[in-house]
């Protein structure tokens, strides 16, 4: 009966493997390299990094074109088949182009070369091989040494492409420290994302998401129960009649009384609220309501801004739905 590997052994050869080859790759990168020349080129130019590839050098291509855009350097990706059959009209004057290849010997990437090099577009090449047509036409060299691919054969992209991953990360960390890209910066490309949300969204833009709970002080505490329930933020808000906030009740406080055997039929608002609730304004950013609740282990705040006015309450809830915690 055949004897298969161990699953697992395949699995941590196949790490250690791909390891070996960034280390290998790490210490290629010296003066000699041209790898600070091009940062700077890519930094300057008034154009895009334009990324091309075949095959999985493609789809890499097209992982370091989305990083490289998400951090303030603007890039495209150009697939080589296409590029040679009429989408070499995307490329402008002042675009660099990179071409991922292995080999550098790939017939589309021959075909590519000397057309990127009529049009007078700087060529980068980032390739395992040194000799190879496209090394030998480039104006910069990326070079991404692989001695062995990781799969038993030595043929499937895999320590080649974890290479290639590596290197467009290590190019686009360095244009983030060259332009001073800041974490300001990265949000206003993800505005969408957990930290664009920490640096921008406000607590106006959740409050105002709810019912406005509030009672007065002498709401009974039946009352109290009702607002409490019907607004479904485990808290309400108690108002005198000029609508100035006396303070805060929350089930919490409810739970607290019963345990201690008040008499249901005589307690009034006033008798149970907080008269120091913890508050927030409605243009703090809700990062810092966050902070504050973590730090009080409290799930709600009232939001009253600066003259004393009373605008709603933030609940934890808003900030996970979210995407803050």
């Amino acid at each position: 009966m055949e004897q298969h590997p161990d699953i697992l052994d395949l699995a941590r050869q196949t790490i250690r493997i791909e390891a070996e080859t960034l280390l290998a790759m790490a210490d290629s990168l010296d003066d000699t390299s041209d790898f600070r020349r091009l940062v700077a080129a890519i930094a300057a130019s008034p154009g895009r990094l334009v990324i091309t590839g075949i095959g999985k050098s493609a789809i890499v291509a097209q992982k370091i074109t989305a990083t490289l855009n998400s951090t303030g350097t603007p890039a495209l990706f150009l697939h080589a088949a296409d590029a040679i059959h009429g989408d070499l009209g995307m490329v402008r004057q002042h675009d660099l182009v990179m071409c991922l290849s292995k080999s550098g010997e790939t017939s589309e990437i021959k075909v590519l070369v000397p057309l990127v090099k009529n049009f007078g577009n700087p060529l980068v090449a980032m390739t395992a091989n040194r000799e190879s047509f496209l090394a030998r036409h480039a104006d910069y060299l990326l070079y991404t040494p692989v001695t062995q691919e990781a799969d038993p054969n030595n043929l499937a992209p895999t320590s080649s492409t974890t290479a290639q991953m590596a290197m467009g990360d290590a190019l686009a960390v360095a244009l983030v420290a060259m332009k001073g890209f800041s974490p300001q910066d990265f949000a206003k490309f993800h505005p969408g994302g957990a930290l664009g949300k920490q640096l921008y969204l406000r607590v106006r833009e959740l409050y105002t998401q709810h019912e406005r709970p509030s009672v007065s002080p002498d709401a009974t505490l039946q009352q109290v129960i009702f607002e409490i329930s019907a607004k479904r933020l485990g808290a309400t808000a108690v108002l005198d009649d000029a609508q100035n906030l006396l303070g805060i009740v929350t089930d919490g406080d409810l739970r607290r009384m019963l345990e201690r055997g008040a008499d249901f039929n005589t307690l009034r608002a006033r008798d149970i609220l907080n008269a120091t609730p913890k508050r927030i304004g409605p243009d703090a950013l809700a990062v810092d309501a966050l902070a504050l609740m973590r730090r009080h282990s409290i799930s709600q705040l009232l939001v009253v801004d600066e003259i004393g006015r009373y605008h709603g309450i933030v609940h934890l809830h808003d900030l996970v739905r979210e995407g803050i915690v």
